[in-house]
């Protein structure tokens, strides 16, 4: 094998990268952290709670679906309600083996701040694959690989686009002794550590498969246990998601072979991904306090169940985002209504001012929006 990976420089794994250039991002990522936190006061305790919730599905789903394995929501849902022990209303328990054990996961590398061991890592590992069988792709659950070749692999047979090869297994131990020790020990900016231990994790590759998924529990890890955000709120895995090849491609990148181990443009990529996933949530929680303070002005009337859902529907795409507006067939079709019902449902809305007809559209052609 040609020398290419950057587990072959002679100076593995000692890193380096030019803080100057990723300081202002770190600042402006505790920068939005700090108003994440502000957004979140604005909530109260039960509100709070649902918000950690989704926020945790969203995690725990993205985290598998980078990898191409879908989850069923309501079941991560039931599974982290079971977890938390969470009072929230919810249908009957839909959860799995699997997805509690995922939740499992999520929750230990989210919440547990004792010291990482290599005993952790084969439980992640262990609890990542709990439900999973296969003769054609068989995994040791739990145990570092002992296969000679390891490596990432697209396109059509024979014309393979080999992406990266893991370092042979008689080198994984060590490293990954000197990894745990990196990330228990290293006083670091907790935000470069966390981009640092996620190459070095995925550099040396110590699993059959999961790497992907352990490597983003560790930096969950290490941005809770030495940063101490709160990341009960934001989705680092769903930020990923949405840029999944820019991922890859930056993974990619970094673990080429070059004349040094200067990763810059890792931790930067890395850095602005955290960033992303805040900003997200801070978007999403101004979603949430404008729905309660909407919801506080009209408690008082009396509203049926069909009039609520279309409600809640419009106030969760957003002021001004429910393109064409609000009309008698979008009605109709939110609740599976008639025409005339939903006429009057409409006319009852806008006489109690909770929406208010768009200008320029009358009689058969009304359109409404929600009356802010």
């Amino acid at each position: 094998m040609n020398s290419k990976w950057i587990w072959q420089h002679h100076d593995f794994p000692h890193f380096s990268y030019e803080y100057e250039k990723i300081e202002p991002l770190v600042y402006q990522l505790v920068e939005k952290s700090g108003e994440l936190k502000g957004r979140m006061s604005y909530l109260d305790e039960r509100a709070k709670d649902n918000f950690s919730i989704e926020t945790s599905i969203e995690e725990i789903v993205s985290n598998s679906e980078i990898e191409g394995i879908e989850l069923r929501r309501e079941s991560v849902r039931s599974s982290l309600v079971k977890k938390f022990s969470m009072a929230l209303k919810r249908d009957k328990d839909t959860s799995t083996k699997n997805t509690d054990s995922l939740t499992e996961l999520y929750i230990d590398s989210r919440f547990n701040k004792e010291a990482l061991t290599i005993e952790r890592l084969h439980k992640w590992h262990r609890q990542i694959f709990k439900d999973y069988s296969s003769v054609l792709y068989p995994v040791e659950k739990g145990v570092f690989r002992n296969d000679d070749t390891m490596q990432i692999v697209s396109g059509k047979i024979g014309k393979e686009k080999v992406h990266y090869e893991a370092m042979p297994p008689q080198r994984i131990a060590q490293n990954m002794e000197a990894l745990i020790s990196y990330i228990n020990h290293d006083k670091s900016n907790f935000i470069v550590k966390s981009a640092v231990a996620h190459l070095w994790f995925e550099s040396i590759h110590p699993y059959d498969d999961g790497n992907g998924r352990i490597g983003r529990a560790i930096t969950n890890y290490i941005l809770s246990k030495d940063g101490g955000l709160d990341n009960r709120y934001y989705s680092i895995s769903s930020a990923i998601n949405q840029d999944r090849q820019g991922y890859y491609d930056a993974l990619e990148n970094a673990q080429r072979l070059r004349n040094n181990l200067d990763i810059t443009p890792w931790v930067i990529w890395h850095t602005q991904s955290i960033a992303h996933s805040i900003v997200f949530s801070i978007d999403n929680i101004q979603k949430v306090i404008v729905k309660t303070k909407f919801f506080d002005k009209i408690n008082t009337l009396k509203l049926n169940e069909k009039q609520l859902k279309v409600i809640n529907k419009l106030l969760d795409i957003g002021e001004g985002q429910f393109e064409g507006g609000l009309t008698n067939k979008k009605y109709r079709g939110l609740t599976k209504t008639s025409a005339v019902t939903a006429s009057r449902h409409l006319k009852d809305l806008l006489d109690k001012g909770v929406i208010r007809e768009i200008a320029g559209f009358s009689g058969r052609s009304s359109k409404y929006e929600l009356n802010f």
